[in-house]
Order: C-alpha cells, then sequence, then structure tokens
C-alpha cells in the first residue's frame, strides 16, 4: 500500500536546550540555514510524501509559521527582487501540513496516539527530527522500500555496545542481511542485558495498528505512554521487522551534537566547504 502521510513528533520540551528552548522550539533551531526539522520534511517530499502531520505542543506556533505562507513577507522580497524568495516560497508550498496538538507532554507514543484522526486510516512514515539521516538513497526511500517487502518496520542503527543503555534496543531473529524479525523492544537495557547492539532512532512504517496498541499501553511510572511499549504489543499480535538501513546517523538532540552535526553537514555543502574547511585548519593550530 502505498504511503502519502508522514507524522513528525515535535511536541516535547526540549529540555537539554533551556532555556532557548522556552522560546524557540528545539525543532526549529538552526542547522547550518535551516532549522532541524526541515531535513525530515525535504526528505519526506522527495520521496512523495504528500501530507504532513506535525505533532506540536501548546506555545510551538513558530514551526507551523516557518511552512505556513506569509503573503506580506512575499511581497517585500518581491518588491525588493530579493534572491531569497525562491527559498521562502519553496519552504511554505513543499507539503501540505497538518498541525496536531498534545495538549499534555504524556510521553512520545501519546504525541503519536494525537496523529491517529489525521492518518486516518492509511500507513504512514513516523519521524524523530532530532535524527538526521543522510544515505543514498535517502533512508525514507529505504524504509518505504522495507515497509513494501516486510510490512510494519522500524529503523535501527548498530551502536557500540557501551551506548546501548541510552537507547531502545531491539530483540530479534535476523532475516537477512538488514533485516529482522522484531520480538520485542528493550528501553535503555543495562549493558550486561542488553539483547543486541541495534538501537531503534526511526524512521517507523506502521500501519494505523499502532493507534489500538498505543492505545491500550499503561502508561509508565512517569505516567507516559511509551511507543517502544505500543510497538512489543504490535509484535505481540502482528509481524513487525527492524530494517538497519545504510546512512550517515548525526544525532542533533544535544547542545554539542547540534553543534558536531552543523559542522558536518557544511562540510557537505560546495558553497561552505572550502570556508570551514580553512577554519578548521585554523582551528586545529590554535588548540
Amino acid at each position: 500500500m502505498e504511503v502519502r502521510t508522514a507524522v513528525i513528533t515535535a511536541a516535547g520540551y526540549g529540555t537539554r536546550f533551556l532555556p532557548i528552548s522556552k522560546a524557540i522550539p528545539k525543532e526549529m533551531l538552526p542547522l547550518v540555514d535551516r532549522p532541524v526539522i526541515q531535513y525530515a520534511v525535504e526528505q519526506a517530499v522527495e520521496a512523495g510524501i504528500e501530507r504532513i502531520v506535525l505533532v506540536t505542543s501548546v506555545g510551538k506556533k513558530a514551526t507551523e509559521d516557518y511552512f505556513g505562507v506569509s503573503a506580506d513577507l512575499e511581497k517585500a522580497l518581491e518588491a525588493r527582487h530579493s534572491p531569497k524568495l525562491d527559498e521562502v516560497r519553496r519552504v511554505s508550498r513543499m507539503a501540505d501540513l497538518v498541525p496536531v496538538t498534545q495538549a499534555e507532554p504524556l510521553g512520545l507514543g501519546h504525541a503519536v496516539l494525537c496523529a491517529r484522526e489525521a492518518v486516518g486510516d492509511e500507513p504512514f512514515i513516523l519521524y524523530l527530527p532530532d535524527e538526521i539521516l543522510v544515505g543514498k538513497p535517502s533512508v525514507t526511500h529505504q524504509m518505504l522500500d522495507a515497509f513494501e517487502r516486510l510490512g510494519e518496520v522500524v529503523g535501527v542503527v548498530q551502536v557500540p555496545h557501551e551506548d546501548v543503555s541510552r537507547y531502545g534496543v531491539i530483540d530479534g531473529e535476523q532475516k537477512g542481511e538488514r533485516d529482522w524479525h522484531l520480538r520485542r523492544c528493550v528501553e535503555k537495557p543495562a549493558i550486561a542485558d542488553a539483547p543486541s547492539d541495534l538501537a531503534i532512532v526511526g524512521p517507523y512504517v506502521f500501519t494505523p495498528a499502532i493507534f489500538d496498541c498505543l492505545a491500550s499501553v499503561t502508561s509508565g511510572a512517569i505516567g507516559e505512554i511509551q511507543l517502544t511499549d505500543g510497538i512489543d504489543l504490535l509484535a505481540q499480535q502482528s509481524t513487525v521487522h527492524a530494517h538497519r538501513f545504510d546512512a550517515k546517523r548525526y544525532d542533533a538532540g544535544t547542545p554539542l551534537g547540534l553543534m558536531t552535526t552543523a559542522i558536518e553537514l557544511a562540510l557537505q555543502r560546495p558553497e561552505y566547504a572550502a570556508d570551514i574547511k580553512a577554519w578548521l585548519k585554523r582551528l586545529a593550530n590554535e588548540v
């Protein structure tokens, strides 16, 4: 079945970026010359996704405004013959954006559940915008292809064993070079207890069956509904796979990660690469 809808969860407080995230959503922080969230939107659109369901929270209207049409700004840029006009227009017309509000911070699983009505009865791809994934073909294409072959599928990467306690990891049976039949997810296991080194980072491609599972799971000790619990329940009721995609992964979810990701992405851009390399060489001689 064709996947035409993407869900992007951007409802969290962004506590790692406080105090700036008190006023600016962390997904709107700049990564080179565009906000973090735009990388997921552009990848989705490039792969043929038509609708973007954006799950935000109260006070995060800046994200909606960024992807919306600003007639006054466009008129002003047009009058000045600004070279920025085309890019401003492109951003505001990328896709059909459907905003959804998560009224309370009840966890990632709850944020996904908030998208239920907007998604409807079609499959969808789910992004965590902090995960910047660069591959050829794109990770979105890879995951959509995996969905066609396998059905419900979650994206995973291999991480150093000493880092497994930072992630949700999979327990599964390998079915091919990059595919696993998922038995269960283990959220932030102790290093000695981790069933694998395969961390779940998304994207995920689900049918609406995931919504029933998320609605059925019990909130945890801190009152949050975890996406991994919903995936576990889905795996008990039907077949779920994990796919280890082929791409470079950048974690823009921390201040240090955002800074290092920006530098590495700038090095991949012809208009910035030479100046960044020269700056890095000068900096290396000074530290």
